[in-house]
């Protein structure tokens, strides 16, 4: 079989969450209630990535009211919760369940066992579910440490996560450059195409830093589904940053922008599905930059002012 048409693959364009403060301070209209941005939100774009299921199981209840509130099509890619990303997890971050089972340390550190990764999967669930059963539900996003590192883990450590999860597309995020660096790289793709896992294509400072993936690494390892996420090209800022929007603080130029289009084009090649998530979430940097990326892409929206342009 040749190359897929164009024509057959789709591209979603969202945001890295909704409810930044500076989407609410500068994107949203002044005074918006907070249970009206997702409907607005959804009037702009076609997907979002759920970002506060990274600290917290979604509550039922709140999945719901996300249903709710959202168009049939419309598309939440799931951030795991950082206990199954590798990240250092305090106690009171895991579902009162767990909070029980679970061994720490002094500083109150989760110990990751296969057990409670088990028990973890298995809270999440429900929530799933419902997105999945209502056609919601994109992709699962596995964002690793830039600790889990070749010199310290092997990626068959993921193996039972990746089994368990294993009737959901899941994109990983690599966050340490080495596992992609040399005689790496093969066995990494190798790793992935096993698990139909989709690599994460990022868009990032060209730096060779330990935490920055290389921006030209474009590896399609699941043909059903192809992740891009932009976090702006500012070495400093990345490296540096203290706080989430300090490390992605990129407002993108539209010459960047149509760049990075025609990088989603190319993804559209080998993948059937491509996801492009603006992870820039400084002020309003996201949402405007996804809005610039659906109109390069010939993808009709309703225009919005720019707040910042007012005054």
């Amino acid at each position: 079989m040749g190359k897929k048409g164009k024509s057959e693959s789709r591209i979603l364009v969202g945001t890295a969450s909704w409810s930044d403060p500076g989407f609410v301070e500068h994107w949203y209209p002044k005074k918006m209630p907070a249970g009206e941005r997702l409907a607005w939100y959804a009037q702009h774009f076609e997907m979002v990535e759920v970002n506060s299921s990274f600290y917290s199981v979604p509550d039922p209840r709140l999945v719901e009211r996300w249903i709710h509130n959202t168009p049939d099509d419309f598309v939440f890619d799931v951030k795991l919760h950082q206990l199954l990303s590798r990240h250092s997890t305090n106690l009171k971050l895991l579902p009162p369940a767990l909070q029980k089972k679970a061994e720490s340390d002094a500083k109150g550190r989760v110990k990751l066992t296969p057990k409670l990764e088990a028990a973890m999967i298995d809270e999440l669930r429900r929530p799933l579910e419902m997105l999945r059963g209502n056609g919601k539900l994109g992709a699962l996003l596995l964002q690793l440490s830039p600790g889990f590192s070749p010199r310290k883990h092997q990626l068959k450590e993921l193996d039972d996560l990746l089994g368990a999860l294993g009737e959901y597309r899941i994109a990983i995020e690599l966050r340490n450059r080495n596992w992609v660096e040399g005689e790496n790289l093969e066995a990494t793709l190798a790793f992935f195409r096993k698990h139909s896992a989709a690599l994460v294509s990022v868009d990032a400072p060209s730096e060779k830093h330990f935490t920055i993936m290389p921006p030209e690494l474009n590896a399609v390892t699941n043909p059903e589904l192809a992740y891009l996420r932009l976090h702006g090209r500012d070495a400093h800022a990345y490296t540096t940053g203290k706080t989430v929007a300090a490390r992605f603080n990129y407002d993108y130029s539209d010459k960047e922008i149509d760049e990075v289009a025609d990088r989603a084009r190319d993804l559209t090649e080998e993948a059937k599905e491509v996801h492009v998530v603006f992870n820039n979430n400084a002020l309003d940097y996201a949402p405007h930059a996804a809005a610039r990326m659906r109109k390069a892409l010939g993808q009709m929206i309703p225009p919005t002012p720019r707040q910042t342009e007012l005054f």
